[in-house]
């Protein structure tokens, strides 16, 4: 296992009784480098949206027990915050949640020239996503999928 994947795994150990005890779903947690930073991040949610008092209480709580348990050897910048409108789909739940809803997929190689596709999710299991678009049910392999998220229109 890598050591991102490791930190991953014991923050969220960490974060996720907090989260529960506040009524709140634990969406993701990621450890990332962007620039030159590493970021912890963990992404939490409930029905009607998460405000930013909750991700407070959360935050708070969470750097303390990431300040007790001091398993992370780099420097880092711990952040919780909401999902946002274009939610990622990465576990089980997220995708039984978002059948039948309109999803933007993106893939790492073109597909017939094409990278991002649109359509409403229509079934998936543990290799595989399919999406309905306009009537043409197109399924791609998980291992393709740059990123599947809700879409959302402005």
């Amino acid at each position: 296992m890598s050591k991102k994947e490791t930190y991953e795994q014991k923050a969220e150990a960490l974060i996720t009784p907090i989260v529960e005890r506040h009524g709140f779903e634990l969406v993701d947690v990621e450890y990332v480098k962007e620039g030159g930073n590493f970021y912890l991040r963990a992404y939490i949610d409930k029905p009607g949206g998460i405000t930013v008092d909750d991700c407070e209480t959360v935050s708070r709580e969470f750097s303390d027990k990431l300040d007790e348990e001091d398993f992370i050897d780099e420097a880092y910048i711990m952040e919780v915050s909401s999902p946002g409108l274009g939610r990622p789909l990465k576990k089980e739940k997220d995708f039984k949640r978002s059948m039948g809803e309109e999803v933007e997929i993106r893939t790492y190689r073109p597909i017939n020239r094409e990278k991002e596709f649109y359509g409403v999710l229509t079934a998936y299991d543990e290799n595989s996503v399919t999406i309905d678009c306009e009537g043409e049910e197109k399924t791609f392999q998980k291992t393709d999928i740059a990123l599947i998220r809700l879409a959302f229109d402005f």
